[in-house]
């Protein structure tokens, strides 16, 4: 069965068509400048194909959130999300065929590129019994498959052009159907833009931009002019999907709206000249105060030194056989492992440090106390952390039954989200304030207030926690089954630790 995709009107006001199949197999790309309507062309196919077909869209600026309430798209936030867990949620996607849009809005370039480039891959390494058909669309595509290095690392850089060759050149026989708009031709890889054969060319003005838009149109050179011409929402079709010869039409209307609408003209505010100056050159608030951030501080580098020294200085010949630890020794050196990963957590913006700074810190400060051996290796150190931020030490989990069953309800949650769920049992348990949106963000690693309240939600949803709010607004956190509950808390509240959760137990 062919299905016909209306996409608006010829010049001739016929009805101008997609063929949804023929798209499959041959993918399109679109080319606009800003403001042409490229984004309009998009959701216009988008809304209309929807009922047919499995849908993606990689959206770095937020503009297509708006389809999930007219056509149940998936809205993925990547900036809550690690790049690991964006792949599994892209497998997961294509497995139980659920549209998806993927809103990078708020991250920096970088990241846009690693986060799209993991979604993608998991999009394309499902295995073969779920190649179903789906529409892949990329928004502003010379963000993630560059021609040329920019400002962003290597690393990020080739993750996501190889993402992005992949999706164009192997994804056809995966049923993934690539689907590029951009606004610069010649900013976006050529090995990309080649695998199209359906082209949709607005408006453009650069001399290069519209000579290869002439070219893979097969116009001449003399007639590359036109595309200045064009007024926003026309474009010229070509391609099987489309039209066998280079054909003008107008884009139709969509049901949907992007939240970011153009901006329309609208009268000044009436306000005299002091009251103006009273607003905008009033005193600028308070800078935070922040203190410098640093791997491993001096004093540290200064000791090892003198540690390495004296025991250079002795150098024995052959270490002699130590006996087993007993019990209190273990538990000593347990204790004095807490300790020194507590002197860590209290440095400022530790909270906001990669594991890899603080490993190497917490390694550091463990060979100047002599307990070298006693250094853990980077997955139980995570698991330490988690703990440690949580306010609880290591003796507290092995000694008590009720902690292990919270350790292993923690388990279901990905790693990163484990410890601001013990901070939350530590402070159900004792009956202290549920811990404020700040000091969970912090727990979580991120100064994103907005980004603690959808992981609480997260976890709520998996089953372990009720929240609710009493009558002035403040948060009761209850573990589900243990029926531990927090006291009362404002979540808004300026980040404060937990009742003595400075004083980490041993």
């Amino acid at each position: 069965m062919t299905v016909a995709i209306e996409m608006g009107l010829t010049t001739a006001g016929a009805a101008a068509t997609l063929d949804l199949e023929e798209l499959l197999a041959t993918r399109l790309l679109v080319q606009g400048n800003s403001g042409s309507g490229k984004s309009h062309l998009l959701r216009r196919l988008l809304e209309q194909s929807a009922p047919w077909v499995q849908q993606a869209i990689i959206d770095p600026e937020g503009d297509f959130v708006t389809l999930a309430e007219r056509f149940g798209h998936l809205v993925i936030d990547a900036e809550d999300h690690t790049e690991r867990g964006l792949q599994v949620a892209g497998e997961r996607a294509r497995i139980h065929r659920v549209s998806t849009v993927l809103n990078l809005e708020g991250l920096d370039a970088e990241n846009q590129m690693r986060r799209a480039a993991a979604f993608l891959g998991g999009l394309f390494d499902v295995a073969r019994d779920h190649w179903y058909p789906m529409l892949v669309v990329v928004d502003e595509a010379q963000l993630f498959a560059p021609a040329v290095a920019g400002e962003v690392s290597d690393e990020a850089r080739k993750l996501s052009l190889s993402a992005m060759t992949n999706l164009m050149c192997r994804g056809r026989k995966r049923g993934l159907a690539g689907i590029v708009a951009t606004q610069r031709l010649a900013k976006l890889a050529k090995n990309v833009a080649a695998e199209a054969s359906n082209f949709l060319m607005g408006r453009t003005f650069l001399d290069i931009d519209m000579a290869r838009a002439a070219d893979l149109l097969g116009m001449e050179r003399r007639q590359a002019d036109a595309f200045r011409d064009l007024e926003r929402g026309q474009f010229i079709a070509l391609g099987p999907a489309l039209s066998r010869r280079p054909l003008a039409l107008r884009i139709g209307p969509t049901e949907t709206k992007p939240r970011n609408a153009t901006p329309r003209l609208m009268p000044l505010p009436e306000a005299s000249l002091e009251d103006a100056r009273a607003v905008v050159l009033a005193a600028p608030p308070p800078e935070p105060v922040r203190a410098p951030r640093r791997t491993v501080a001096p004093d540290l580098l200064g000791q090892l030194m003198a540690a390495k020294s004296a025991a250079a200085l002795e150098a024995p010949v052959e270490a002699p056989e130590q006996p087993p630890l007993s019990d209190e020794q273990i538990a000593e050196r347990r204790e004095r492992v807490d300790r020194i990963l507590t002197a860590v957590l209290e440095q400022p913006d530790a909270g906001f440090q990669a594991i890899g700074v603080l490993y190497q810190e917490f390694g550091v400060r463990c060979r100047i106390e002599g307990l070298a051996a006693a250094v853990p290796d980077l997955s139980e150190f995570r698991r330490m952390l988690t703990r440690a931020r949580a306010g609880l030490g290591a003796a507290d989990v092995a000694n008590s039954d009720e902690w292990q069953d919270v350790m292993l309800r923690a388990s279901i949650l990905p790693e990163e989200m484990q410890g601001v769920f013990l901070m939350i049992a530590r402070a159900a348990k004792e009956g202290w304030p549920c811990p404020s949106d700040a000091a969970l963000a912090r727990a979580y690693g991120s100064r994103s207030l907005r980004r603690a309240r959808r992981l609480l939600t997260y976890i709520e949803e998996q089953g372990l926690i009720v929240c609710q709010l009493d009558g002035a607004g403040r948060r009761i956190v209850t573990l589900v089954e243990l029926a531990w509950a927090t006291a009362p808390g404002d979540p808004d509240a300026d980040e404060a630790p937990l009742e003595a959760c400075s004083d980490v137990p041993a």
